[in-house]
Formats: structure tokens, sequence, C-alpha cells
């Protein structure tokens, strides 16, 4: 009989097969497979279960529910081959994710944390100059970070002020246009990159020195330590970051300033967002409408829009 760790292999490769994305699945049930050996268990128990996705006191219930459902439905699967395994019940947790609150940087701060960027240290001149870059396109487009590294130099097209965002969450790709001001500093950053690195192993438009693609890991990382640096967060201690502004909080503010800015000039709110939905590539315009509620000055417009608008205007 296949043990634990080859069962969750196979499985991970049927639901690759059938067009599935398994990185974190695969991650997270890999990393479930090694607390089971060190365990000494050798099938799926709801105990198992319950103790690996609940082990470190950081996460929050929200976190330990996803993790717990991810074992549920490799065991759903895993029971067909090994009737021993336990499926744990799916009301075991019950626990929905809760998006966090938008921090919405201030425009001293944007200019802190690219400045900081420019200075990281580079020995080839081409790291700070990379993460001034990648941080800049991801405040001026909204673009989530995987897409941002994801692209190929083939995806940037200065000329007709557009990316091609092919690798997304949620597997659709879409034109994103570009404002005049980030044509430049795209321009420069490939010119300077092809100069440090000529021959190259990857085809990415953003890389490290060594020539690899950048990581959604390293620009994190990178973010946090700037981040600490100029007080936006605390300090990073060892593997620790701690908490406070993400860099994907770039994206909500770019929404956000998007929303307001509307607002301000008197758009028709309810007609257009269907339109930022499509460019920030959500699946569901709901998760845009999420903005108006997250972001207490655009709540508080909406509320004024509505109180304001005459009952024969009103839908």
């Amino acid at each position: 009989m296949s043990t634990l760790r080859d069962a969750i292999e196979e499985y991970l490769t049927v639901r690759r097969s059938l067009g599935y994305q398994v990185r974190g699945v695969g991650y997270a049930l890999r990393a479930f497979a090694g607390f089971a050996e060190r365990d000494g268990a050798t099938r799926v128990t709801t105990d198992l279960a319950l103790r690996w996705a609940s082990q470190s006191s950081r996460h929050e219930l929200a976190t330990v529910a996803t993790r717990l459902r991810m074992v549920r439905r490799f065991a759903q699967w895993r029971q067909a081959t090994d009737p021993r395994t336990e499926v744990p019940p799916g009301d075991l947790l019950r626990a929905r994710y809760q998006r966090h609150p938008p921090y919405l940087y201030s425009d001293e701060e944007i200019d802190q944390l690219l400045r900081a960027a420019r200075n990281l240290r580079s020995p080839a001149g081409l790291r700070g100059l990379t993460y001034y870059t990648v941080f800049g396109l991801l405040a001026a487009t909204g673009l989530r970070v995987s897409e941002g590294v994801a692209l190929d130099e083939t995806d940037v097209d200065l000329h007709a002020a557009l990316v091609t965002i092919r690798r997304t969450k949620f597997g659709k790709s879409r034109l994103v246009p570009l404002h005049v001001s980030t044509i430049e500093p795209l321009a420069r950053y490939g010119q300077t990159r092809n100069r440090v690195l000529p021959r190259r192993p990857s085809a990415a438009f953003f890389v490290s020195e060594q020539g690899a693609r950048l990581t959604v890991w390293a620009a994190d990382y990178a973010f946090a330590r700037i981040s600490g640096q100029i007080g936006l967060r605390p300090p990073i201690r060892g593997h620790h970051y701690g908490h406070g502004p993400r860099l994907h909080d770039l994206r909500h503010r770019f929404a956000s300033r998007t929303l307001l800015g509307w607002y301000r000039a008197g758009v028709d709110v309810e007609q257009a967002l269907p339109r930022l939905a499509t460019y920030l590539g959500h699946v569901h315009v709901n998760d845009t409408y999420w903005y108006l509620e997250a972001v207490p000055e655009l709540l508080e417009l909406a509320t004024e829009r509505v109180l304001n608008t005459p009952p024969e205007m009103a839908p």
C-alpha cells in the first residue's frame, strides 16, 4: 500500500491533470505529510488533521479552517483506496475568510518606500532598481504581486503602453493599460537589466541579480525589510516579518483611490464599477464592491450619494 506521502503526490497529480492549480495545496499537504511522519501516523485521522492545522498559535481561525479543508478534501479522495482514512467533519471548524482591512498608503509613504527600495545594496547595480520598479508598477497599476513578478519580457509592450497578464489568480488573461508615467521607469529598468545581464536563463521581465525570475517570496521579504527601515512595520527579526501594511495593500490603494476619484468627479460609480472589476481581474464584481465597505471615506461618499439622489432617479 502507498505511504501517505506517496498518496498525496498521486492526489496532486490527479488534480493537476484536471486543470487545478496545486502549488499552494501541494505545499500544505506535503507539510501535513511531514507532520504525520514525525507523529508516526500512516493514515489521516480527524485528530491528526486538526492538530496539524492548528499547530501554530499564530494562525487565525480562518487559516486553520482552510488548512483543515485541504486535508479533508484529500481524505475524501484517499478513503476510496484506504478505508481506514478518517474524513474530518465539514463543520468541525466554522470560519469564513476575513479580508484584511486595506492600508491606504499616503503619497509620502509611497515616496519613502520607493526611495528606500532604490537604495538597497546592489552588488551588480540591479537589485535596488528591480524592487524600485516592481513596487512602483504595483502602486501605479494595482497588479497583484504574483502578476507583477510573472511578467515576461514579451508581456510588456511599452510602445502600446500595455502589459498582458497571462498567469492570473483565476486563470484568465487580461490587458492592463500603462499610465505614461510608468513607461519611462520600465524602459530604464529593461535597459539596465539587459546591460547587467545580457544573457539570462529566464524570459522574465523582473529578475534577480543572478538572472532568475523574481519570486513573490523575494518581493515580500524585500518589502518587509524596507518597511521596517522606514517605520511602516516592525523590523524583521529572524523569520518573523511582524504585522503591518503589506505589499498587497498597494493594490488596495490603487482600487480605493480610483473609486474616490470617481466619486469626487461625479462619476456614476454603480455603472463604472464593472470596468474596475475587469481591470483588476476580479471574477465577481462583489470583490470590487468590498472596497465601498472596507474604506470609511468611500462608504461615507457612497452613503452621501444615495441620500442626495432624488427619489425619481433612484434605481
